[in-house]
Parts: structure tokens; sequence; C-alpha cells
């Protein structure tokens, strides 16, 4: 099976743990205001690989990767689930740690069939990076152009299945670098027992020559960056709703 590949990075340091061989594959669903691989929106204009490639290129890099492994990003991963599904499957049987970077926007727990796939997936998948991008639903489909519900639903999914998660939240000034909406955050995530890190990112304006390059218009060319400051504060905010909910759980 091959999977439409955008590109690999073979000495990742930012998705996941260790020194990471990054595979970034094409198409997503989401269309957010300050993504930063708008050319990895649309499926085409990827270059086909096989799992066995991928992972044959990888063991070429495998003395490099100690500590680190495989992570598989975006565009949205999910969409070429099969592929994934293989993808992982050969690498943990190289004794390879997995990491899926996703929106969970795919996930739907009413499809059977898809279901199923996802519950195969979970076996073969060490780390989710899961990237909530808004806790109001409707600042949500604002920002990203899809409702939220599936997304969340997929972090309860994830906790049922005692999955190791990392969430992702970007904070962008006058949209989500909100006090309110960070303490809403952190007390909905404060109910998953199997959040095991918190990563907020500040906003960042460094994609916008993508935009202008493929005649994009970018609807957030007036929005400032956010510091990292702001990051950090907003991360302490999160926190504090995270505790505040499970001290209210009994925890």
């Amino acid at each position: 099976m091959e999977g439409m590949i955008h590109s690999i990075e073979t000495f990742g340091t930012v998705d996941g743990p260790g020194i990471r061989y990054v595979v970034f594959v094409k198409g997503c669903p989401m269309r957010c205001k300050y993504c930063h691989n708008p050319d990895t929106w649309e499926m085409a204009g990827g270059e086909k690989k096989t799992a066995d490639e991928i992972l044959t290129d990888y063991d070429s890099y495998r003395p490099f990767l100690k500590g680190g492994g495989l992570t598989v990003t975006g565009g949205e991963p999910l969409l070429q689930i099969d592929f994934l599904l293989e993808l992982f499957t050969k690498a943990k049987a190289k004794d390879i740690h997995t990491c899926l970077d996703t929106s969970g926007i795919c996930f739907k727990r009413s499809n059977p069939e898809l279901l199923a796939k996802y519950d195969k997936l979970m076996e073969v998948t060490d780390l989710v990076m899961l990237d909530i991008k808004h806790i109001d639903p409707e600042g949500h489909k604002d920002l990203t152009g899809q409702p939220c519900d599936d997304i969340f639903d997929f972090l309860r999914y994830l906790d049922e299945k005692g999955k190791d998660i990392r969430i992702r939240h970007v904070v962008v000034p006058g949209i989500t670098l909100d006090p309110v909406l960070l303490d809403r955050l952190g007390y909905f995530l404060g109910e998953f027992h199997h959040v095991k890190q918190l990563e907020v990112l500040p906003y960042h304006t460094m994609g916008k020559t993508k935009y202008e390059k493929m005649g994009i218009d970018y609807v957030l060319a007036d929005v400032p960056d956010a510091s990292q400051t702001d990051a950090a504060e907003a991360k302490q905010k999160i926190v504090e709703g995270m505790k505040r909910r499970r001290r209210e759980m009994g925890e």
C-alpha cells in the first residue's frame, strides 16, 4: 500500500520524544487560519511511498534516532488510516517507537468499520499528540472550518484506551489567548487520566510567505505573534483549570 507523502524530516526534535524521523503526509479537512503547512491541505502533489520504503529509509538513520522513533504528522494522517496502520504495524515489528500527530477530526465512533481500524491502530501507537485548536464550538468552527465534537470524542476514546496523550494548543492573540477560554480548556482536560503532557505553543506568522507563494489570503495578517511568555502564562492557566477539575473529581 502506498501513502501520499508531502515530505520527510530525518532529524525532528519537536514531534515527540527524542530525535524523530518525521513523515509529513498530504491531505487535511481542516482549514486552520494559522496553519503553517497549507501546502499539505490537498492530497494532490505529493509523492507516493510504501511503508517498506519509508522504514528502509528510517533504518539508514536509526543510529542517530536513539531515544526517538517515527512520527507521522501532516496534513492529517488519519485521512490515510489504512496506510498509517500498515506503517505503524511494521514499525512496531521493528521495535520502533510510534507517534501520531493528529487533529482527531477524522474520528467517527458511529462507524463500526472505521472504529475497528482505530482499535487496531491504537495497538501499534505508543503516543498520540492531539491538537486542540479551540475549546469553544463556535470558535473552533470559525478558526478551523470544522466542528469539534468528533475531536473531543476522539480524546475520550484515547483516554478509554489508556493511550498516552500529549495535548498541543496554539495560543493566538484575540482568538485563543484568553484567560476564560484557557481555564475552560484546562477544566475540560482535567477529566482525562491519560493526558501525560501539555504543550502550549505561541502563534507565529512564519508560514505567511507560503500563503503568498500559493496565492492564498492569509486572514490573520494583522494578528501579532504571541510570545514565549504568553505561552508560559497560558499553560499555567490551563494547568490551574485541570487541577480544579481533578480536585472536584476527588483526585
